[in-house]
């Protein structure tokens, strides 16, 4: 027996898989969550242990044979900050993925080792806004006393790993997300560390020693164990970032997979054998936690936008399907740029959602919410353009909140071209975590099995919810994809202005001066 654990920035979840991949039990918790008008989201990493405790229990409460558990994998959200002082205490809260606040600090420490493109030709990497070095400056500049008491720096699936076996480990995967790790030789980058902390070594000491992500980190500690219900014997492996165990989980550990995950933010990714190279810096080169690389995309803006289209409008969910089944593609011309929560892809943090091309015939709750789906679709579809570099995929597995939607699904085969899966297992963290659990065990046993096979053995899709493209629709939706890009590009001045008045501390963007542009 495996167990995979995912902790999300919404709540936990467990899920309790046998050897054959048979799901045997699942459990969920919810997190609370801190946010501030200053674009702040931070959250309590205790709120995350409670929640693993629920969910564990929640999901293994079917199954009598708890000691049979062999390996744990933890799966967590992105890019958090959490600090420890030298009694292995939590300083502050975690900031999270989704935490804004930190735009100013990103742009700096960007300037300070040289601007974006030597940052990259350095580190082979440009941080974005939410990456978890801007945390650490933000900290040096707005709490110096809980600074100078950092003595260990962990990412969240790190922290539970920690309180799960007393282990401070980390492995490629979650550390390329942190800004100061190079992709290339899979290393943490010192330079980039000294520049926040002016060199004396304060910061590069309190990283976590590196594994592969094919190891363990370490065995459940004797009190976690009886906690849990399980054996001191059952051993943890590395584990990774949410978007490297949904790769393994929706099989995506070969070139030609692609992952969509369609939640509160949206992702696509793609395996890959080579590092990426993105001069623009829009696609983050991040590691893989299964071997080779993962380019990815984030757009911070997906189901949130939708659902919240929804509810104004004193809808359901439910009407998403008649909304896109009842319009054609373009919503009749109107147009939603969704960045509702600022926005990473493109990297513009201040930005605000807005509206375009009202009509006397578009005014009307199913072109509205069909502007929201297509909104968030046109743009996380332009960064699988940036991920693909001009190749086309064999598939693409569809995961989150949106994929529950048939239509919304048949939207994205038609606008791509390109068949659309949903995998049976929708909590593709949970299960990506526990086939690295497996792949590890494997190892351990003497008998190595590599993620490909695994996955063939494991992963499974679901034939029913698949989706084919009606080709007829295409040239429709590359229509309506230019003029959802026109706006962009017209807008586009007067959000990258907004963004350079925060950074270079000019005060904001007035209206005025935004309707000139």
């Amino acid at each position: 027996m495996f167990l995979g654990i995912d902790c999300g920035t919404q709540g936990t979840k467990a899920l309790l898989l046998g050897s054959d991949g048979t799901v045997m039990g699942g459990g969920y918790a919810r997190h609370q969550l801190i946010e501030r008008p200053s674009g702040a989201r931070e959250q309590d990493p205790q709120w995350w242990v409670d929640a693993l405790r629920v969910s564990v229990k929640q999901a293994m409460s079917t199954w009598d044979g708890l000691s049979a558990v062999q390996a744990i994998g933890v799966s967590g959200q992105q890019h958090g900050l959490v600090v420890l002082d030298e009694d292995m205490r939590v300083i502050r809260p975690a900031k999270l993925w989704n935490d804004t606040e930190t735009a100013p600090q990103n742009s700096e420490i960007i300037k300070r080792l040289g601007g974006r493109d030597t940052f990259l030709e350095r580190f082979g990497i440009i941080p974005m806004t939410g990456y978890t070095v801007s945390k650490l400056l933000w900290m040096a500049e707005n709490e110096p006393a809980n600074f100078a008491r950092i003595r260990h720096i962990l990412l969240p699936h790190e922290y539970l790993n920690f309180w799960l076996t007393g282990e401070l480990k980390a492995e490629p995967g979650d550390a390329s997300g942190t800004g100061f790790f190079d992709v290339r030789t899979r290393t943490w980058c010192k330079d980039v560390l000294d520049a926040i902390d002016g060199g004396i070594g304060q910061l590069y000491r309190a990283l976590p020693t590196l594994v592969n992500s094919d190891e363990f980190v370490g065995s459940l500690r004797t009190e976690v164990a009886e906690e849990l219900g399980l054996t001191s014997a059952c051993k943890v492996s590395a584990g990774g970032g949410d978007n490297m165990m949904g790769a393994i989980g929706t099989g995506n550990v070969r070139q030609g997979v692609v992952t969509l995950s369609l939640g509160t933010s949206s992702t696509v990714y793609s395996y890959s054998d080579l590092p990426a190279h993105d001069p623009a810096g829009s696609v983050a080169p991040f590691c893989s936690s299964s071997g080779g690389w993962l380019p990815l995309v984030c757009t911070m803006n997906a189901t949130n936008v939708v659902t919240g289209t929804v509810e104004l409008l004193g809808r359901t969910v439910a009407d998403i399907e008649e909304a896109l089944e009842t319009t054609e593609p373009g919503a009749d011309g109107l147009v939603l740029l969704p960045f509702l929560n600022g926005e990473r892809t493109p990297d513009l943090p201040t930005a605000r959602g807005s509206l375009h091309g009202l009509s006397a015939t578009n005014f009307a709750p199913v072109y509205l919410i069909r502007a929201a789906v297509e909104g968030v679709s046109f743009g996380i579809l332009n960064g699988l353009d940036l991920v693909l570099e001009g190749k086309r995929p064999r598939v693409i597995q569809v995961i989150g909140g949106g994929a529950r939607s048939r239509a919304w699904r048949q939207l994205l085969a038609d606008a791509t071209g390109v068949t659309i899966q949903v995998p049976q297992e929708e909590e593709a963290g949970c299960l990506g975590a526990a086939m690295q659990a497996m792949v590890a065990q494997s190892i351990a046993d003497g008998h190595p099995k590599d993620f490909g096979s695994i996955a063939d053995a494991i992963v499974r899709v679901r034939p029913k919810d698949s989706c084919e493209p009606r080709p007829q629709l295409r040239a429709k939706y590359d229509a309506a994809r230019a003029v959802y890009q026109g706006w962009l590009n017209r807008m586009y001045p007067a959000l990258t202005e907004a963004r350079q008045s925060l950074e270079t501390g000019k005060g904001p963007l007035t209206p005025a001066r935004a309707c000139n542009e």
